[in-house]
């Protein structure tokens, strides 16, 4: 498979992957946005449970991003969509992502490279993180406390951003706050009060704060 050009308005293209046929969806900020040199690379939660890059939280980070000026890429993981290959249980998953971060490197030089993850998504680019070096990660509901998921190992850039909501139904939002009280580096938190896991009637309430919180991190849009 030809290795697809980065495009220059929004489009979904196919990239060769690790398993095969990888489907991603690279999204510009709207026309009145001034664009910025960074790219976001964002991942999407378990593929078992319906999971893609279409999934709502996923669509929100990047319409948050886009907004700032990002161009955001979300693609879906293997055997999700029309990417081949079968559920890895974050391993292949992780080699996935690679490929994706590789291609952007590859095709925009000059572009700062960020991460995004929602659920199993935050689990694979933390682990990315230590071999990426991306210049800024957001992590949305970590899913710490899975016993088949290690974070022992995580090595997040000190642009770091987590976003949780306390009545999460699927992670345990104290467990993840533990675990981030354990850490020598510990991130950006955003505690959201009365929030499920999949941010049920607060979408625009995790668009604020992600914009809020990552605007620190911006180039200016002239640069």
């Amino acid at each position: 498979m030809q290795t697809p050009s980065f495009p220059h308005e929004s489009a979904t293209l196919t990239l060769d992957g690790p398993a095969g046929p990888l489907e991603l969806s690279v999204d510009f900020p709207d026309g009145e946005t001034a664009p910025r040199p960074i790219i976001a690379v964002i991942c999407h939660p378990l593929s078992t449970e319906g999971g893609s890059m279409h999934n709502k939280v996923v669509t929100m980070v990047s319409r948050a991003l886009r907004d700032l000026g990002v161009t955001t890429v979300r693609f879906n993981f293997r055997g999700v969509g029309a990417s081949a290959g079968i559920y890895d249980n974050g391993e292949g998953e992780g080699d996935d992502l690679r490929a994706v971060a590789n291609w952007v490197r590859s095709q925009r030089p000059d572009s700062a490279l960020w991460l995004a993850g929602f659920s199993f998504g935050a689990y694979v680019s933390l682990r990315a993180a230590a071999a990426l070096q991306p210049q800024a990660l957001i992590s949305i509901a970590p899913p710490v406390g899975r016993r088949t998921w290690d974070f022992s190992q995580v090595q997040p850039p000190s642009n770091w951003l987590v976003v949780q909501g306390d009545a999460d139904e699927i992670v345990d939002a104290q467990g993840v706050y533990q675990w981030l009280e354990s850490l020598e580096n510990p991130p950006q938190l955003v505690r959201m009060p009365d929030t499920s896991h999949f941010f049920h009637r607060k979408l625009i309430d995790l668009r604020g704060a992600i914009q809020h919180e990552v605007r620190r991190w911006l180039p200016d849009s002239s640069s």
